[in-house]
């Protein structure tokens, strides 16, 4: 899930797991695909807040080591890989 912040471009990432896990990071077009670690919230939900230039930028989650797409988003698109990344476009 995400959910933009302020005006000046800071987002707010939300992984929301459905089981335990251990580790939750953040892979996207904006960090060259390099793997942020999330932290726990005391909710049970990982988070990370990036600052972000405008325009459409791609991500995945990383969750104990396995890519995936964001459930709670449904833009997505086709990468080379055959799988699709999530879309999250800055103002």
């Amino acid at each position: 899930m995400i959910s933009q912040v302020n005006k000046k471009g800071t987002i707010r990432f939300v992984y929301s797991p459905d089981g335990p896990v251990t580790q939750v990071c953040l892979a996207g077009s904006f960090n060259n695909w390099q793997p942020a670690s999330m932290k726990k919230q005391k909710n049970g939900l990982y988070a990370l807040e990036l600052k972000m230039s405008k325009g459409q930028h791609e991500y995945k989650f990383v969750v104990d080591g396995v890519w995936q797409s964001d459930p709670e988003n449904a833009d997505t698109v086709q990468n080379a890989l055959g799988t699709v990344n999530s879309v999250v476009i800055v103002g």
